[in-house]
């Protein structure tokens, strides 16, 4: 079976599942930690090449701060609990996001997670961590504004490859497939740029819920799908017969 290279989870639904079962929100996100470990190791297990995880957006902090509270302890909790079986299963830890806001407790140990997984070869497991996609966007355009004003370059220089280099994000291949959980079928700011090609997979599953059965009958749909990507599904044949099963590198 293909697998994608790329997989990005928003991870939804944690609040109402705990609601569902006379639970309140706190308890909804301990589960949801904990099956974030076995969709992560999973993963690494399948030999999938990216993982990231929209763990923490840009619009969270407008929740109630005891919620927003609790949701920067528990990362901070489970990082520094995992940092160990992230180094045994070879996985390497990336965040994209504005890490500054973030408490100094918590960038701490995401520093030190970064630092000791960094010469890890397996799967790249990125957190999106205070991380929004306009803002991202924003911040690449900002940087080619002041290259543009300091001579670096011209406007007319300015096309896609330039941009993409230019987003924090870009060490990150654009992702192949994007799952979304608990049944909602909105992006929420989340690989704005990066999402033109990707393949989506919506599930009613909450997250707490979405196990390795699950992300392996996402997987199977992904694999099912004829990825064409602006051609024709004859050109996509012709491709694969030629050897050559990427798209042109300015549909990518």
């Amino acid at each position: 079976m293909q697998l994608p290279k790329h997989v990005a989870i928003i991870m939804d639904g944690n609040g109402r599942w705990a609601k569902a079962r006379g639970h309140n929100r706190f308890f909804g996100h301990i589960r949801g930690a904990k099956r974030a470990k076995q969709i992560i190791e999973e993963c690494a297990r399948l030999n999938v090449q990216n993982l990231t995880l929209f763990t923490f957006s840009t619009e969270n902090w407008k929740r109630p701060a005891e919620e927003v509270n609790f949701l920067m302890l528990l990362l901070r909790k489970r990082l520094k609990s995992e940092t160990k079986n992230l180094i045994k299963n070879n996985i390497r830890f990336h965040c994209i996001g504005d890490l500054s806001q973030l408490p100094t407790s918590v960038l701490d140990q995401v520093n030190n997670t970064i630092e000791q997984t960094k010469n890890n070869t397996g799967m790249n497991l990125t957190f999106a961590l205070n991380y929004g996609g306009r803002q991202e966007i924003i911040s690449a355009v900002k940087s080619l504004a002041e290259d543009v004003d300091a001579g670096r370059i011209e406007p007319k220089d300015i096309d896609e490859a330039l941009i993409s280099n230019k987003l924090p994000s870009s060490f990150l291949q654009d992702p192949d497939l994007i799952i979304r959980t608990s049944g909602e079928s909105r992006l929420s700011n989340f690989f704005l740029w990066q999402a033109a090609y990707a393949e989506f997979y919506v599930t009613p599953i909450y997250w707490p819920d979405f196990d390795a059965e699950a992300l392996q009958d996402a997987f199977s749909k992904f694999a099912l799908i004829e990825r064409r990507f602006g051609m024709t599904s004859e050109q996509v044949l012709k491709n694969l017969f030629d050897g050559n099963n990427s798209p042109p590198i300015d549909l990518v």
